[in-house]
């Protein structure tokens, strides 16, 4: 198995500015991703960034990074300017790993990589897990999946789906039994050539509503395989609140 991780890394961000520069443990927080994305089977980790300040940091600690331009609008345009700017074959399989995520199971990017690989039918691979806590299905920042028998992602949403309507027609938030729900971990494997066509494709009705990307290829009638596993995610780095746990975490490591 062969692929490429990428980590697209802007600076610019609402709730955390220059948030890949972070000091976490001694290190920049996207510095500190590269190093899990590194323990993955890939033979390749790239920092995608718009900001000089963060391709610096990378560089100074051994990763590569690659100066992008500063107009994409979403980390998926970003890895397409990476794809032709490497030059990678059309076959090439690429995982984009969140510039955020300094906790990801290298796992989990092995996993992504491998199903796409097994999967010709699919331009996209990506990660869920069961969902185990009623709170998970209604919340509408939980991101849902919803598969055919064969794997294969027929909608995501911020609604609670599958909706099981008999036990929860008296109106009470829980989980049936047995109910098929899938937390979607924001993790893809792509074959470089659907990258190189993503910018050309049209943002869907149903992508701006759910404001979802991954929707954007379903909509155009692009296949994602979902591989389901049981170990959760640890969460990302959105707020303050989760800059201080992970800066806890990384502080009782060292």
């Amino acid at each position: 198995m062969s692929f490429i991780a990428v980590i697209p890394a802007r600076a610019a961000s609402t709730r955390l500015p220059d948030k890949p520069l972070l000091d976490i443990g001694g290190k920049p927080m996207v510095v500190r991703t590269a190093e899990q994305a590194a323990r993955s089977r890939a033979a390749r980790v790239v920092v995608a960034t718009d900001d000089e300040r963060v391709a610096a940091a990378a560089r100074r600690h051994g990763i590569e990074a690659l100066l992008t331009r500063g107009d994409h609008p979403t980390g998926t345009d970003r890895l397409a300017e990476v794809v032709q700017r490497l030059g990678l074959a059309p076959d090439a399989v690429v995982v984009n790993v969140q510039g955020d995520e300094p906790l990801i199971d290298p796992g989990h990017i092995d996993e992504v990589a491998e199903l796409l690989q097994r999967a010709p039918d699919a331009a996209i691979a990506t990660c869920a897990t069961p969902i185990t806590d009623a709170a998970v299905l209604f919340n509408p920042n939980a991101v849902k999946v919803v598969c055919d028998r064969a794997g294969r992602a027929l909608y995501f949403s911020r609604a609670p789906i599958p909706w099981a309507r008999d036990a929860l027609s008296d109106g009470a938030r829980r989980l049936a039994d047995g109910l098929p729900a899938l937390h979607h971990i924001g993790i893809y494997a792509y074959r470089a050539r659907f990258l190189s066509l993503f910018p050309t494709l049209e943002a869907g009705t149903l992508e701006r509503f759910e404001s979802l990307e991954q929707l954007r290829a379903l909509e155009n009638g692009y296949s994602i395989a979902v591989h389901v596993t049981k170990n959760h995610p640890a969460a990302g780095v959105d707020t303050q609140e989760d800059l201080v746990r992970i800066r806890e975490i990384f502080a009782n490591r060292l």
